[in-house]
């Protein structure tokens, strides 16, 4: 998914100047929050079983990840590895009764439906194209098979957990789409407990980094997420915190100030999805460092681990 110029909240008004004993205090909390956001996500707090409510967007400037230097896969795997084949599960448990939608971003049949997926569809807020064709690497592989593949590992790993696993769509069918508001209500049909849309970003060369989409507050048209950004919320902040362990991939150093949330209120997935719902865009296929990664399945298997864990750690704690 490309950026087109994503709304974000509005920069907080410049306040007047604290003492030295504030802006001690001050300096510490951006670090704690993202100590706080790995916690959650590991488990630390899993037990209360609460929805929290906090905003999804942590202070500015909190402490950078740590280097996936020990952790990220090397790119020896080839990137038509479809991730079909049976692979390790997740935590031990059981996930029986419980139903995730995954969304995999775009379809490799765009291409060749340009006039289909142009069409405006209604997303609450405004109107928006059907869906579009992603972006690719520079090597022409594209978001599209990407997101099938991680989504098949995805659902592997799920199912071995016991849940019931819906796809928005599978390699075959439909030929092209769905358009964004299916997308939404394939997971509000199925009642899911938790649902995510897959990408990878199409930004600059030395843009790094993952960062999970969180819905924010909207109340307008066919669209109402208030009931649902609290639960996203939790569930966005244990995919990251899951996703940056797993992977080694760090939060975006372009997007999230190093959190690796971003909360948007343009996009009809999350608009008009009545769900718990988030959208991760895994890394930036037009950087080389993350094109490696991303082409590579031993780290695409790493991916959906990830994701993985982090929906069963909001599953078990809803």
């Amino acid at each position: 998914m490309s950026y087109l110029g994503p709304e974000f909240d509005p920069p907080q008004p410049r306040r007047p100047r604290r003492g030295p004993l504030t802006v001690a205090l001050a300096a510490l909390v951006p670090g704690a929050l993202l100590g706080w956001v790995v916690y959650e996500a590991v488990g630390g707090g899993s037990g209360d079983g609460g929805v929290r409510t906090a905003s999804a967007a942590p202070a500015s400037g909190a402490s950078a990840a740590p280097s996936p230097s020990d952790r990220s896969a090397s790119p020896t795997a080839s990137a038509t590895d479809d991730g079909k084949r049976p692979s390790g599960g997740s935590a031990s448990g059981t996930l029986k009764g419980k139903v995730v939608v995954i969304d995999p971003g775009h379809n490799p049949g765009n291409f060749q439906h340009t006039a289909e997926i142009n069409r405006k569809v209604d997303i609450g807020t405004n109107r928006k194209e059907c869906d579009t064709t992603g972006t690719s690497t520079n090597d022409g592989y594209t978001e599209a098979r990407f997101t099938l593949d991680v989504a098949h590992r995805l659902r592997t790993l799920l199912e071995k957990q016991g849940a019931t696993v819906k796809l928005t769509h599978d390699g075959d069918g439909p030929a092209w789409g769905p358009c964004v508001d299916q997308r939404a209500r394939t997971g509000n049909d199925a009642h899911a407990d938790a649902a995510i849309s897959i990408h990878a970003d199409g930004s600059a060369q030395g843009n790094r980094g993952f960062h999970v989409i969180l819905p924010g507050s909207v109340h307008t048209g066919a669209a109402d997420t208030r009931r649902i950004v609290g639960p996203s919320h939790d569930l966005g902040v244990r995919i990251a915190g899951n996703y940056l362990r797993d992977t080694g991939e760090p939060p975006s150093n372009y997007l999230g100030d190093g959190t690796g949330l971003v909360t948007r209120t343009d996009l009809g997935g999350l608009n008009l999805s009545t769900v718990p719902k988030v959208f991760i865009e895994c890394g930036n296929m037009r950087d080389s460092k993350d094109a490696a990664l991303l082409t590579s399945g031993a780290w695409r298997q790493k991916a959906a681990q990830g994701i993985s864990e982090g929906i069963v750690s909001f599953l078990r704690g809803s």
